[in-house]
């Protein structure tokens, strides 16, 4: 019993680390460039940043950056998460001696 708890500790953990770290890194990257937006002389830079990020995110989105977000961080976590499962059954008789 305890194998399969320790799988599924890993395994939510992971899912979440996969989530979240996505969605950072692009939440990350529209709040700079809006910072930038708002600086005089660079403005254009941000404005033009930002609003390539939002129709890229628009793609995946079906024209909603928000649900392009969570499409990649949820494509993200499904991918960490078949890594964990195959990392735990590849080491599981590792782990048994």
């Amino acid at each position: 019993m305890t194998i399969v708890s320790n799988l599924f500790r890993s395994l939510l953990l992971t899912v979440l680390l996969t989530f979240f770290t996505p969605l950072l890194l692009l939440g990350g990257v529209l709040v700079t460039l809006l910072g930038i937006s708002y600086v005089p002389g660079i403005s254009m830079i941000g404005q033009i940043g930002e609003s390539q990020i939002l129709s890229f995110l628009s793609i995946f989105g079906s024209g909603y950056p928000f649900q392009g977000m969570l499409t990649i961080g949820l494509t993200c976590s499904t991918v960490g998460g078949l890594f964990d499962v195959y990392n735990f059954y590849l080491y599981q008789d590792v782990r048994g001696q």
